[in-house]
């Protein structure tokens, strides 16, 4: 009797409900799943943040409306971070807004840019919002592949010329998921020359800035010169601090760029609950060594099943950076047949590499997102796999 309108019949299954509800399948027939699908921390949000959110939570003032833009103390506490953490400077009632986590920001900002039959430039494999969020604003998705032979960076010279004179927005996503891979400042350096000659958006997501190993901090790119010309990214609290369901993010840059996207907001959104925003400068202002000790975690983690997955015969790409593993599919497999097989034969969830794109094709993702001791259990499984 009802249709779906065009842009949502357009959409293709998220793909994590389509992992859900198979591994819903398996459990009800009584397995002992072990899901590394979704990159959601298991690790409890650090005690001191609850304990502010309590706190704020009893505070009449809070019980209102919040602001569209966030609370001036918690945007002064982001670009206090971003101080510290990049050496960047950020004013905080311009160039920065705060989100009801980053996935709402990334959805929404093509809304304020791109109008109908733009084109965004959106990497693949890639997270599916980036496409997402186009296809809503009447955008058109132009692919850029990245490539293990290109350490998954996208090769933005290479767009036609014709694309480039109707592309609004660029997307890149660095620490990255899903292939792990890092970017460098001098990429960076290229893509902001590169976005100011052609009168681009650079729109970065910098969720897993925080998730590193053995290396140097990933950058962000408002740390090269010019970037606040063409750049806004996006930050989250998810990850770094283990607060996925609180939704608290943040996007901050070009001023411009920064009050497109609240403009949209205020049209769609009343704002985030300001005790979820006071819990959130506790957070930002947490020591060093608390973040610390979750990237040790996440460490150990990741040579377990590296360790594992190479006596396996599988290949990992190496990286030091995020939670997740991309890891090459055996030969003979498509990336959906050999994730099945993980599930059918270990009673694993892992994500098949095309649903992050047709360029993800040959690999899936493995989320580190368990405790120690069930991952030492998934590499037991997967050691016996018949390849």
């Amino acid at each position: 009797m009802f249709e779906f309108s065009q842009r949502i019949s357009q959409l293709p299954p998220y793909l994590f409900a389509q992992i859900d509800k198979k591994k819903k399948e398996k459990i009800a027939q009584g397995v002992d799943v072990i899901d590394l699908g979704v990159g959601d921390p298991d690790i409890p949000t650090p005690k001191p943040i609850v304990d502010a959110m309590k706190r704020a939570v009893e505070k009449p003032e809070h019980h209102r409306y919040p602001s569209y833009e966030g609370m001036l103390s918690f945007r002064q506490a982001v670009a206090d971070w971003y101080k510290r953490r990049f050496g960047v400077e950020l004013d905080p009632e311009k160039e920065v807004i705060t989100l009801i986590g980053s996935k709402e920001g990334i959805a929404h900002f093509p809304l304020a840019f791109v109008n109908p039959g733009d084109v965004v430039l959106c990497p693949d494999p890639a997270y599916p919002v980036y496409k997402i969020g186009t296809l809503f604003a009447g955008g058109v998705p132009y692919i850029l592949p990245l490539k293990e032979e290109n350490n998954f960076l996208p090769d933005f010279k290479s767009v036609p010329s014709d694309v480039l004179k109707k592309a609004k927005i660029i997307w890149v996503n660095y620490p990255n998921n899903p292939t792990s891979a890092t970017a460098t400042r001098e990429f960076y350096k290229e893509l902001i020359d590169w976005a100011r000659e052609h009168n681009i958006i650079v729109a970065s997501d910098l969720a897993y800035s925080e998730i590193y190993f053995d290396g140097e901090k990933p950058p962000s790119i408002l740390e090269i010169e010019g970037a606040k010309d063409v750049a806004i990214e996006f930050h989250s609290l998810s990850k770094t601090f283990n607060m996925t369901g609180w939704r608290l993010g943040m996007a901050v840059g070009n001023e411009k760029l920064i009050a497109g996207l609240g403009k949209v907001k205020t049209n769609v959104d009343s704002g985030q609950f300001q005790a979820i925003q006071e819990a959130g400068i506790t957070a930002l202002n947490l020591p060093e060594e608390e973040i610390q000790k979750l990237r040790n975690i996440y460490k150990e983690r990741r040579e377990v099943m590296t360790k594992a997955l190479k006596e396996a015969g599988l290949e990992v790409y190496p990286s030091n950076a995020t939670f997740y593993l991309w890891v090459k599919v055996p030969k003979g497999f498509s990336s959906a047949q050999f994730v099945e097989k993980l599930l059918e034969e270990c009673a694993i969830v892992c994500t098949p590499g095309n649903g992050f794109g047709e360029h993800g094709e040959g690999y899936f993702r493995i989320s580190l997102t368990v405790p120690t001791q069930r991952l030492l259990e998934a590499a037991e499984r997967i050691k016996w796999l018949r390849l």
